[in-house]
């Protein structure tokens, strides 16, 4: 009973504010994004040193390498963060914006207005950076949001919350728009997905097991960011310089995040020219192949690889996000094999072609099925900030509402806005005699 009455708490306290959200002034909520960055900026060393506990407990705790990876809050992260609250208050504000208009020949004028989804609640994992994103993004947008990390990122997501308040308060943004969970029971979740007409919907942003019992538990509306099994296809017509180095991104830059990729496809035609190099390259960096068959044999014999480990692909593993200097090979002989793979296999996140035919890029365009499909490019980019959309929510694998990164416009809903004069339906009015009855 104290977990739901502590959820509803919370929940009320976004939902009352709510209304007063949309009519905020964009300069306001711009101060507000700038002075969040100065402060971060201002207090980075009482920031690390939450971090710090959050990363000696994550170590006690035996959790993963890419884990703690993805907790570590340093400079470089910090300058991120600072610089997501800059871009975002930077963007166009949505909310408000008519998208369309038009006029009926009764003269009606019938239009499309973006206003905020409303209540957001967001469960995420590991990556405290994820609360400035998600906070900056829902302040831009006039949404009210409630945070829900991991509890291995308790101490970062409390520090980064206070001064996200802090600058609130100061600039004249409504600090209970953001709220927080500080408290780890999980079952504060699962009271909060429960609600109904208060909580407008639901994004976790985690590993698959996180979303599928968010998805299966809510009765909210959620938005899916389910795992990232990316693929790349290397094609018999490939610049295999661009391909080296396009692989070498997308699996050794950041191997612990979504958009890394777990599956390197290869045509048959250029497998004895490419992959010695390829697997050459990867092994310096670390990175295990699991190998079909053809491709094993080619590591195998050749002189130059025996220090590479390179063991037997299973069917699981093309299913598999790594999320680890791990990397799958599959052997095929066509563009058209290349897809089904990607069909089977893939998990509709982000998927690339490097090939110099336009005919089969374009094909592979318009066939493969994912939030983000490229040519000739690290699928490292799928990202809100590196799409110029200055950060985003999550990395939406649903079809409906939003695909992709879900940056401000993903985080508005249009309404109809109808302008008259008096008009009426089939021009049906009041009957002159009632009036008359009125009158006399």
């Amino acid at each position: 009973m104290e977990l739901k009455v502590y959820a509803e708490e919370k929940v009320d306290r976004a939902r009352k504010v709510l209304r007063t959200l949309s009519s905020i002034p964009t300069e306001v909520k711009n101060r507000t994004l700038l002075t969040a960055a100065e402060l971060l900026d201002k207090k980075r060393d009482y920031i690390k040193e939450q971090n710090k506990k959050d990363v000696e407990y994550a170590f006690a705790q035996g959790l993963s390498p890419a884990l703690i990876d993805r907790l570590v809050l340093n400079d470089k992260r910090i300058d991120g963060m600072i610089k997501v609250l800059k871009d975002v208050a930077s963007l166009p504000d949505p909310v408000g914006e008519i998208t369309r208009m038009w006029t009926l020949p009764n003269g009606l004028r019938v239009g499309r207005m973006r206003v905020p989804l409303g209540v957001i609640f967001i469960i995420y994992e590991a990556r405290p950076n994820v609360t400035i994103e998600a906070a900056s993004l829902c302040i831009k947008s006039s949404n009210a949001v409630i945070l829900r990390g991991g509890k291995e990122a308790i101490n970062s997501n409390r520090a980064l919350v206070e001064l996200l308040r802090e600058a609130s308060v100061k600039e004249g943004f409504p600090e209970e728009a953001i709220q927080f969970i500080d408290r780890p029971e999980r079952e504060i979740v699962w009271e909060i997905l429960k609600m109904e007409g208060k909580v407008d919907v639901a994004i976790p942003r985690g590993g698959e097991s996180l979303i599928r019992a968010v998805a299966e538990n809510a009765r909210v509306p959620v938005i899916k960011h389910y795992k990232g099994v990316c693929n790349i296809y290397v094609d018999e017509e490939a610049d295999l310089e661009k391909a080296y180095h396009i692989v070498y991104n997308a699996k050794v830059q950041r191997p612990s995040v979504c958009n890394a990729v777990e599956n390197l496809i290869i045509h048959r035609n250029i497998l004895n020219s490419f992959l010695p190099k390829m697997a050459y390259i990867l092994g310096r960096a670390g990175v295990e192949l699991r190998c079909d068959e053809e491709s094993l044999k080619v590591i195998k014999s050749h002189p130059k690889l025996d220090f590479v480990k390179a063991v037997p692909a299973t069917e699981e593993d093309y299913y598999e996000e790594f999320l680890d200097l791990i990397l799958a090979i599959k052997v095929v002989g066509s563009l058209d094999e290349a897809i089904e793979f990607i069909e089977k296999y893939g998990s509709k996140h982000s998927d690339a072609i490097i090939t110099e035919n336009y005919t089969k890029a374009m094909k592979f365009l318009a066939e493969v099925d994912s939030a983000a499909v490229y040519v000739n490019a690290s699928t490292r980019f799928t990202d809100g900030n590196e799409f110029g959309l200055g950060a985003e929510m999550g990395i939406s694998t649903d079809k409906i509402h939003a695909r992709g990164p879900m940056a401000l416009e993903e985080l508005t809903i249009q309404k109809f806005v109808i302008l008259g004069n008096g008009q009426l339906r089939d021009n049906f009015r009041i009957p002159d005699e009632i009036i008359a009855e009125w009158n006399t």
